[in-house]
């Protein structure tokens, strides 16, 4: 195990904060036994050296095995249900009534890890849109500033286990059973999802404004004031009367918050 001086956790957590809005400060144990290996696998003899190269190369391969290292990526299909019963029953309808005309959604999934949220949120578009008269894009755009977890998102294998909370009709009309017992999503599935890299620190700036963001289970790695500027970020992107998901383990700050609250981990911007 390679030593992590204070000075050289200090620079790696200020450069990880200020780049990513990522919070680091109180994981020293989980910087160093998740980075060990891949210091050894590089030829560093210690955490000094390496720390200068990441700040000042800004090697993209560097920072992307950085990045997937220190982020946790733990989800699964209907992960906090209570969200898709909203979803269903009354985001959806709303959606409907208000893109009667033009029949276009403009849905984000920000931070979508291994792509089991948009996949998942998309599951719901297709069933419920199906049904209406007309053709409606339902297409939702789905980012991570992973590269890993993307590439797994665009080419998705899922364990069964991953799967079981999904109702059988569900898994049979929208999954493909592999050879390794895994699962693959269908065609129809694939194609209502534009996967695409994005950092949440950066100003958010896309064709049009959205009508629900989900970002679950993102904002715990970052602090409070970073947490803020990015909700602020947010607001501004989202159409009135559109929604925010977030995790059930995050909160807002009322006092800061430009969202309404709805229920928990549910805003909505006034319109």
């Amino acid at each position: 195990m390679y030593d992590l001086s204070d000075e050289d956790f200090k620079r790696l957590y200020t450069y990880m904060q200020e780049k990513f809005g990522i919070d680091l400060r109180k994981k020293k144990p989980l910087i160093v036994s998740r980075l060990s290996s891949i210091l050894e696998k590089s030829g560093y003899g210690e955490f000094h050296s390496y720390v200068n190269d990441i700040l000042s190369k800004e090697n993209q391969d560097m920072l992307t095995t950085l990045l997937n290292k220190l982020t946790t990526n733990y989800t699964y299909f209907m992960r906090e249900e209570s969200h898709f019963d909203y979803l269903e029953k009354v985001v959806l309808p709303e959606l409907a009534k208000k893109h009667e005309k033009d029949k276009v959604l403009s849905i984000w999934s920000a931070g979508c890890s291994s792509g089991e949220e948009p996949y998942n949120i998309s599951m719901y578009l297709l069933e419920f849109f199906g049904k209406l008269p007309g053709k409606w894009d339902t297409r939702m755009l789905a980012t991570d500033i992973s590269h890993n977890v993307l590439n797994k998102a665009i080419n998705p294998s899922y364990p069964a286990e991953s799967l079981e909370k999904l109702p059988n009709a569900w898994k049979n009309k929208y999954f493909i059973q592999q050879k390794d017992e895994s699962y693959t999503v269908s065609k129809e599935l694939r194609n209502n999802v534009i996967f695409r890299p994005f950092n949440l620190m950066e100003p958010i700036h896309f064709k049009r404004n959205f009508d629900l963001i989900f970002c679950r289970n993102v904002m715990i790695y970052f602090d409070q004031v970073t947490k803020d500027a990015l909700v602020k970020r947010f607001y501004d992107a989202t159409y009135p009367g559109g929604y925010l998901f977030i995790g059930h383990s995050e909160g807002l700050t009322k006092q800061s918050c430009p969202y309404k609250y709805i229920k928990p981990a549910i805003y909505r911007r006034e319109e």
